[in-house]
Parts: structure tokens; sequence; C-alpha cells
């Protein structure tokens, strides 16, 4: 794949389709019962900071935010990232996290959480939540709930239950 074949760009509403096919070529059906994607079920989506990647006409990836928060403080939860097994390996997943990371941060927000691989992560900056300090509504294993403070401060106003912002409050 040379890089002029790989197009990266903001989601469009017409892309939803496609990319329900890609999460479902690259998470199989055990995603419905993970708790990251209960809290986004009914939840509100941040269009504006989703980004896709294609070869041609054919969606290779996606990476999606939305909103959530902590009693009445809102920042965002990334997620998912799924790019399309026959393209695993080739920087994808990485290029589209930078651009999600850097469209929430140029839209002004100022936390990113995510539930995911601390090892993977770390090199966008993501680090461990501390032990108690907020939770998630399931099980999550607490070494892979992350955040990236995009403002500084942000983190000191986040603690507690991390809920969905339903898209009837968007």
């Amino acid at each position: 794949m040379t890089p002029l074949s790989l197009v990266i760009r903001p989601e469009r509403p017409e892309d939803a389709p496609a990319i329900e096919r890609l999460q479902a070529r690259a998470f199989g059906p055990g995603r419905f019962a993970r708790t990251a994607y209960r809290l986004r079920e009914g939840a509100a989506e941040r269009i504006d900071l989703g980004v896709t990647a294609s070869v041609g006409s054919f969606l290779v990836g996606s990476v999606r935010m939305g909103p959530v928060r902590t009693g009445t403080t809102p920042f965002v939860m990334l997620g998912p990232l799924a790019v399309d097994p026959s393209f695993e390996g080739r920087g994808i997943g990485g290029t589209l996290t930078r651009a999600a990371i850097e469209a929430a941060r140029e839209a002004g927000e100022g936390l990113v959480i995510l539930v995911g691989d601390a090892p993977y992560y770390s090199r966008f900056g993501f680090t461990p939540v501390p032990p108690g300090h907020i939770t998630l509504p399931g099980p999550v294993d607490p070494t892979r709930l992350l955040w990236l403070e995009l403002a500084a401060g942000f983190r000191d106003r986040v603690a507690g239950l991390v809920e969905a912002v339903p898209a009837s409050d968007v």
C-alpha cells in the first residue's frame, strides 16, 4: 500500500453503515457484551470527532468518539477504533487515533478516556486512570481504563461514575 492509496478523512453521516460492517469484521459479535460498547448504546456520537480510513471505496478503518460525563462535567470517550483485519499492522490505527485526538483538541475538549491496551495507547500520551478515580457502569480491567488530558487541570474536575450523554441531551 502506497501512502497515496490510504485516504484519512473526517467521518460523514453516510459512513455509518460501512462503519457498522467494519466493526462486525474487526470485533465480531462479542463486542456487544463489552462494557465500553454497552456504555455507548443509546448515546450520542460526536461525528465531528470521528475519523475514517479508506483505500479506494473500501472503508478499512474508523475511530469514533462519544460524549460522556461524570456528574455535570463533560468529556469524550474514544472508541471504538476498528481496522479491517486484512489491513492490520500498517499503522492505520495509530494514524486514526492521532487524528481523532487532534480533532478533540481543536474542538476544545479537555479530556479523552478509553478502555484499551496501555502499551499501545501510551504512545499517544494515554496513562492509566488512578484506581477508583472514575468508574464505568460495568466490569472493566482497571489497567485498561486510560485517559489523556488535553487541557491542563481538567482531570481534577472528573471523578465518579462515567455515564454516556444520551443522544436526546445533545
